[in-house]
């Protein structure tokens, strides 16, 4: 009747009461499947397949709870176990094994996608980084322009002069021509 809650809670009751009854884990993991709640779907089925390994159907929940996670390769592992105990059942090899197969092609076939689109982005930023000429005549006329005006700053040298009652002084120096007074009475920074 559509009532999950209620019969989640009374079959947490029942677990109470038989805690290794593994049918009732697997009842529960297909009701908390019914309300999208995958978590504890998954974990449900887990605790019945643990209770009772050679269960066909606690093996065919933890599938469809696995593939409800987006888990495909274990959901394919445990339809497989599912179908190695019962094997003639049609239920688990034309809908839920072929159901898993196909979307783990699609996975691996979205992986493919992903992965050459990756290369080929890297391909295209690799071919987007210019080749410079570093001896182009641009490039020659920019550094022989640079270098003349820094050949102009060292030419005109300041001279910042602290007397010894604490008055600056900034001066500007030539070649050969000192323009500081005596130098024991000053301290010369540059």
């Amino acid at each position: 009747n559509y009532r999950y809650r209620e019969a989640i809670h009374k079959w947490d009751e029942a677990l109470q009461l038989t805690p290794e009854d593994a049918t009732l884990y697997e009842m529960k993991s297909q009701v908390l499947m019914s309300l999208h709640e995958m978590f504890p779907a998954v974990h449900a089925a887990e605790m019945a397949v643990q209770r009772n390994p050679r269960s066909w159907d606690a093996w065919q929940t933890l599938g469809r709870a696995q593939l409800g996670l987006g888990e495909i390769a274990l959901a394919i592992r445990s339809f497989q176990v599912s179908l190695h105990i019962f094997p003639m059942n049609p239920e688990v090899w034309q809908e839920d094994l072929s159901w898993a197969r196909k979307l783990h092609e699609q996975q691996k076939a979205t992986k493919t996608e992903s992965v050459q689109a990756l290369v080929k982005e890297k391909e295209l930023t690799q071919e987007s980084i210019p080749d410079y000429d570093f001896e182009s005549d641009e490039i020659v006329a920019v550094c022989a322009a640079i270098a003349e005006k820094e050949k102009a700053l060292s030419a005109a040298k300041t001279v910042v002069i602290v007397s010894a009652s604490g008055t600056v002084e900034t001066v500007a120096e030539k070649e050969n021509c000192p323009t500081t007074p005596d130098e024991t009475l000053f301290i010369r920074a540059r």
